[in-house]
């Protein structure tokens, strides 16, 4: 299972087995692991209970999101979320929610977390769904009737999902 606290955990044992010579940075302690919390899977794994709308989330994004992105998630301040599919292989390729990211639940981890920007982690797990519904529905991925939840979310099968390569190493423990 994808845990944030495991990778803490690693990246503890990592800063630990090095070098004294620049003394920067210490292992978090377990409180600083716990208050992350779990990062969430890209099979869902960690989806709390809840569920969001399309129409929800339009009037979560533009109370919350549209001052950074734009209305329509066109970008301003903020990054551009939606367009770009088909420019991945061009010279000039726009990375955005619909033409980059591989995953529904990785959008959703980082709204959860990240956003909005300025108070992250304000937005309620309905919210975070609504919202990512929305910019799903703004990207043509999903219809405006679907329902987001961490059933329906795992699902959505994201345009540049096999536009990574995997990673052969090991899970490190």
């Amino acid at each position: 299972m994808w845990r944030l606290s495991a990778i803490l955990l690693a990246a503890a044992a990592t800063v630990s087995a090095q070098s004294p010579r620049f003394d920067v940075g210490r292992p978090p302690t377990p409180e600083e692991i716990r208050e992350r919390g779990s990062a969430i899977a890209p099979d869902g794994t960690g989806l709390p209970p809840g569920s969001g709308t399309v129409a929800a989330g339009r009037e979560i994004f533009a109370a919350q999101c549209a001052r950074c992105h734009g209305p329509d998630g066109e970008g301003g301040v903020g990054a551009r979320l939606v367009g770009g599919q088909g420019t991945l292989a061009t010279l000039r390729p726009l990375k955005t929610v619909g033409s980059y990211w591989p995953y529904a639940t990785t959008l959703w981890d980082y709204v959860n977390r990240a956003m909005p920007f300025d108070k992250p982690g304000l937005l309620s797990p309905p919210e975070v769904y609504g919202a990512v519904a929305y910019v799903l529905h703004l990207n043509g991925i999903i219809r405006e009737d679907q329902v987001m939840d961490a059933t329906s979310l795992p699902k959505i099968r994201m345009p540049n999902r096999d536009g990574f390569v995997a990673d052969p190493r090991p899970d490190v423990r």
